[in-house]
C-alpha cells in the first residue's frame, strides 16, 4: 500500500504525505508543558558548496597552491579566514555566526560526505536524503523512517514541516509531513470561508476518506499562531530572502507550540563552476546569506536552542584545485555544520586527510574520512532519542564513535 498523497493548492500552501491512517491530526492541544521535545532542523544547500572555501584549512599549504586565485587568505590579511582553532577558519563572510562557535555550541564535521563516487547533483542528493548511499530504489527519505521509528508523543500535523514548495525527498514517505512555503498563505482567504469548507470537506469526506477534512483542520491549528503577527525575539533580524524568511517562519512553528518536531528547508546557488570568487563574488554572496539566516534563527530561538539543533549539509563538495574559469569542478569530501545548545561546539571533529595530491580522492578532490550516516547517525541517537538507527540508516552500522563528546 503507498502513501496517500493529497496536495491541496492554495497560494503558496501543500499539503503532502498524509500516509496510512487519515486521522494523524491532533485532536487535544499540544500543550504537555512539562514534556522538553527535542527537534532537528535541517538545512540542504543544494548545488554542493565549496566545503574548502567555507570551513577554510588555512594551515594547508597545498590549499593556498591548488587555489591562486579563490583561496581565502590567512587571518591578519585583508578580508582574511575568521580563523578557529590555528589550523581552519570560517569564510569571513561567515563571521556572523563566531560568536555560536565561541559559546561553543557550534561544531564542524570536514572531510565528511558520501561512499558513492558519484559527482551528479540529482544522485548525490537522491542518496544524501535517502541515507542510503548507492541504492536508487529506496522509496522514503532517511527523516521520514526517523518518523516512522520514533513515534510521537503527541499526534499532531505539524510535526514535520519543511518550508519548501515541494515535499523533499528526505521527507517523503508513508509518516505524514507537510510541506509549504508560506505560512501566511497557508489556507483559505476570503469571506465565504466556511462555505466552502464545509462543502469542500464533505466532497473530500467522499472521495478521501476524510483526508480533505484534515487538512482544513491543519490550516484552523495555524491560525492560532496568526504568522501575520509574528516578531522575532531577542534583536534577531532576518534577511529579506526567500531562504531568511523560511528560517523566520520555522522560528514562528517552533514557538507556536503545535507540536513541530522535524524542520527542513534549503538554499540553492552553490555550483560555483565560474568566478566563484573568494571572499567577494558568487560564493561570497550566498553565504552571507546563509550565516545571516542561521545566526538570526539561532538569536530568535534563545533557550529553545538547548532542545534544538540545526544542521547543514550538501550532496558533495568540490575539487581541490581552481579550473581555468576560477570557479571549481564537482568533488568529494566537505564540511557539514551542527549547532546547538546540547552541542559541544568550538572544535573541527573528523579526521583531516590532506590536500596533497597523493592524499586526495582520486588524485582530485577532499578525500572523505566521516560517512554522512554517522553524522545523521549521532544526531538521531544522541539528540533525538532513538535507541537503534538501524531502521532509519538499512544496512549501515552507525558509528557516533567518531564523534565524541559532539554531544554533551
Amino acid at each position: 500500500m503507498q502513501s496517500r498523497r493529497v496536495f491541496l493548492k492554495s497560494g503558496a500552501f501543500a499539503l503532502v504525505s498524509l500516509g496510512f491512517a487519515p486521522s494523524f491530526l491532533a485532536r487535544t492541544a499540544f500543550a504537555a508543558a512539562d514534556r522538553r521535545a527535542k527537534r532537528l532542523i535541517a538545512i540542504f544547500q543544494r548545488g554542493a558548496v565549496d566545503g574548502l572555501n567555507v570551513v577554510v584549512p588555512f594551515g594547508e599549504a597545498d590549499y593556498y597552491r591548488s587555489r591562486p586565485s579563490i583561496a581565502i587568505p590567512r587571518p591578519g590579511a585583508a578580508e582574511g579566514a575568521v580563523s578557529l582553532d590555528g589550523f581552519f577558519g570560517f569564510n569571513p563572510r561567515l563571521a556572523s555566526l563566531k560568536p555560536i562557535w565561541d559559546r561553543r555550541d557550534l561544531a564542524i564535521v570536514h572531510a565528511c560526505g558520501s561512499p558513492d563516487s558519484t559527482r551528479s547533483h540529482f544522485d548525490a542528493q537522491d542518496y544524501m536524503e535517502s541515507g542510503t548511499p548507492g541504492v536508487k530504489s529506496t522509496t522514503d527519505g532517511w527523516l521520514n523512517r526517523y518518523l516512522q521509528v520514533r513515534k510521537a508523543e503527541v499526534e499532531t500535523s505539524f510535526r514535520a514541516v519543511a518550508l519548501t514548495p515541494q515535499l523533499p525527498r528526505m521527507l517523503q514517505g508513508p509518516a505524514p509531513a507537510l510541506a509549504v512555503s508560506q505560512l501566511a498563505q497557508f489556507g483559505i482567504r476570503g469571506g465565504q470561508n466556511d462555505l466552502f469548507e464545509a462543502e469542500y470537506a464533505a466532497a473530500a469526506d467522499r472521495i478521501l476518506n476524510g483526508v480533505g477534512r484534515e487538512a482544513f483542520d491543519a490550516m484552523k491549528t495555524l491560525k492560532v499562531a496568526d504568522p501575520s503577527k509574528y516578531q522575532p525575539e531577542h534583536g534577531a533580524t532576518y534577511p529579506s530572502t526567500p531562504f531568511g524568511q523560511a528560517l523566520k517562519q520555522i522560528a514562528q512553528l517552533s514557538k507556536a507550540d503545535v507540536g513541530l518536531e522535524v524542520a527542513f528547508t534549503d538554499i540553492g546557488g552553490w555550483d560555483t563552476h565560474v568566478n566563484q570568487g573568494a571572499a567577494q563574488g558568487q560564493l561570497a554572496g550566498r553565504l552571507d546569506d546563509f550565516s545571516r539566516s542561521i545566526a538570526a534563527l539561532v538569536t530568535d530561538l534563545g533557550d529553545q536552542m538547548s532542545d534544538t539543533v540545526v544542521l547543514t549539509m550538501s550532496e558533495f563538495g568540490r575539487a581541490v584545485n581552481e579550473n581555468g574559469n576560477r570557479g571549481t569542478d564537482h568533488g568529494h569530501g566537505n564540511a557539514m555544520m551542527v549547532i546547538g545548545g546540547g552541542v559541544r561546539g568550538g572544535k573541527v571533529y573528523g579526521r583531516w586527510p590532506g590536500l596533497a595530491v597523493h592524499q586526495r580522492y582520486d588524485g582530485r578532490d577532499l578525500a572523505v574520512t566521516t560517512d554522512f550516516r554517522d553524522v545523521f547517525g549521532e544526531i538521531v541517537v544522541r539528540h533525538m532519542g532513538v535507541a537503534n538507527p538501524l531502521a532509519i540508516f538499512p544496512g549501515y552500522a552507525v558509528q557516533p564513535s567518531k564523534f565524541p563528546g559532539l554531544f554533551a
